[in-house]
């Protein structure tokens, strides 16, 4: 799926559910690019009833090594990615195929902090934000939606109190939150093309997912 951002013309991986309409999921990947997974993971929601989108914030580029995704991250992030983003998501919003309704974000890793962006800078349209190992600081005040945050207790990427602070602060400004320690994992377990993939934790996670988005955008 094409969409324009800006001047420029974007690109990312939209997947339909069988029914051809439903509600409106935006996944945004980690660090490595739109790799294989996260395509599968747009590809699993719509199986479950939602229409996702996978915004390429990486123009194609894929990492497949830690330096390669810390150079892909520098690089784009300085050309003011958010952009992008904002434009995926109306895009996503304004899709014929997606119902009327609240809106929901997967984000994983650096997907995390730009899904946290987008709930409050979209407060009327997004209604629940799932946050797979990590999360980014903002006023939650702003934002209207429901948060479920799953942390790895193995985790050298990102601290449990930091992102305990970012729980307390979404619960401090009255959103609804769930925060789930998966124990023994590590950082990329639920993407099962990594070394560190923990195909129970991810199993639950994914329950766990369905759960929540079933509960506040279906």
């Amino acid at each position: 799926m094409d969409f324009r951002a800006g001047e420029r013309t974007k690109s990312g991986y939209l997947a339909l559910p069988p029914g051809g309409v439903g509600p409106g999921v935006m996944v945004l990947h980690a660090w490595w690019g739109l790799n294989e997974f996260f395509v599968q993971l747009c590809d699993r929601l719509a199986a479950a009833g939602y229409v996702a989108l996978a915004p390429d914030l990486y123009e194609g580029n894929v990492a497949i090594t830690i330096d390669e995704a810390k150079a892909l991250q520098s690089q784009y992030e300085s050309n003011n990615t958010i952009t992008p983003v904002l434009a995926a998501f109306d895009a996503l919003a304004a899709n014929p195929a997606v119902a009327p309704g609240g809106k929901g974000l997967l984000g994983c890793s650096m997907g995390t902090w730009w899904s946290v962006q987008l709930s409050v800078l979209r407060p009327d349209q997004v209604a629940a934000a799932v946050l797979v190992y990590g999360a980014g600081e903002a006023d939650f005040s702003a934002s209207r939606c429901a948060y479920q945050v799953h942390f790895a207790e193995t985790d050298e990427w990102e601290s449990l109190e930091q992102t305990q602070g970012i729980v307390a602060a979404m619960r401090a400004a009255g959103r609804e939150v769930e925060l789930y320690v998966y124990p023994g994992a590590e950082h990329w377990f639920f993407e099962s093309n990594q070394p560190v993939y923990d195909a129970e934790a991810a199993a639950l996670a994914w329950e766990r997912t369905l759960a929540f988005l079933g509960r506040h955008i279906r």
